[in-house]
């Protein structure tokens, strides 16, 4: 098992299992320094951020200090427009507290018209360029959830990286996206890894995707432990034992693609909603069997699911299209029942 890959056409060696830059939200400034220092204490050489996590890249930008030759940094941006990135990838150099970015991506490339945008005169793409021959950043790459929409963005030749969810039950990107990342020579990080927490047994994920053919797996941390722990499955990687296979392949059957990934872009609800924290909760009444815990925890909250009015503002934003207002009406009516 090799612990360091080449991250496509950059020729980059990277550790593969890198740092996920959304759980990093969640700690405060002191707690995120000791837990990068530790990610890179163990090896971890790829750190994965994006501009619209919030204090996420000025966490790293302050944890790095004395410490940013030792990592290959990447962020990421929705902007669409020329002037939108140029304004995201300065923001994100000030937040960084970095003369130069890595790798800088398109961030969930969701719409046909979004691709239009990027690619288009004007487009960001343009400013990204521009971006790269200044000396600001170094490679650029591009993000997002549907395969025809990242494979639009793989053919254009212009990146070097593509980021993609992939995991035991997201297993799409073995028929197309991967393969052609390795035809262009594109370097393959992992997001998603473990679907947002929907695994029981996330160690063996994590093993079973460390021993595919991809550049970089990018769980999110939030924890010394998680990143010992982590680092320890690539550290003394095992292939999956038969009967591991079997567990998993059962567990992707029980939970279907119909989930929450806890991504958190649906975020804020207007009517102050915790989606991501509702449906995990019913998932633990649903799957692990903890019924009195998930419904203690569910009453708890100061908002509930039915404080939904439907207007349908988280839809519009999550990447995977799910049905969340009757996602919710569910949750409520399972959890207080």
């Amino acid at each position: 098992m090799e612990k360091y890959r080449i991250l496509g056409k950059t020729g980059w060696k990277v550790y593969g299992m890198g740092f996920g830059g959304i759980p990093i939200q969640r700690v405060s400034y002191e707690e995120a320094e000791k837990i990068i220092a530790a990610a890179i204490d163990k090896g971890i050489n790829f750190i994965d951020t994006a501009r619209g996590y919030t204090d996420s890249e000025s966490k790293i930008g302050k944890a790095l200090k004395g410490k940013r030759s030792k990592v290959l940094l990447a962020t990421k941006s929705m902007a669409r427009t020329y002037q939108e990135m140029k304004n995201e990838i300065e923001t994100s150099l000030n937040n960084l507290d970095t003369d130069y970015i890595d790798l800088y991506q398109c961030h969930n490339v969701g719409t046909s018209k979004a691709m239009e945008q990027i690619l288009g005169p004007r487009g960001a793409l343009e400013a990204l360029f521009e971006a790269k021959e200044a000396g600001k950043i170094r490679e650029l790459g591009i993000t997002g959830h549907k395969a025809e929409l990242v494979i639009k963005g793989m053919e254009t030749g212009e990146f070097a990286t593509v980021q993609i969810p992939y995991n035991f039950i997201e297993r799409s990107p073995e028929k197309q996206v991967i393969p052609l990342a390795h035809k262009l020579n594109m370097g393959i990080i992992v997001m998603k890894p473990l679907g947002g927490g929907i695994f029981s047994k996330p160690e063996l994920v994590l093993r079973f995707l460390l021993g595919q053919d991809v550049s970089v797996l990018i769980p999110g941390m939030d924890s010394i432990k998680q990143v010992e722990q982590n680092t320890e499955l690539l550290e003394n990687h095992q292939f999956l034992l038969p009967a591991e296979l079997d567990y998993l392949q059962k567990e992707a059957r029980e939970v279907g693609d119909h989930f929450c990934r806890r991504c958190e872009y649906c975020k804020p609800c207007p009517q102050g909603v915790d989606v991501t924290n509702t449906l995990l909760i019913q998932g633990y009444y649903e799957r692990y069997n903890l019924k009195e815990w998930a419904k203690a925890r569910y009453e708890s909250l100061a908002v509930k699911a039915d404080a939904c009015i439907e207007c349908g503002v988280c839809e519009e934003r999550c990447p995977y299209s799910l049905p969340i207002r009757e996602m919710l009406k569910k949750a409520h009516k399972v959890l207080l029942g």
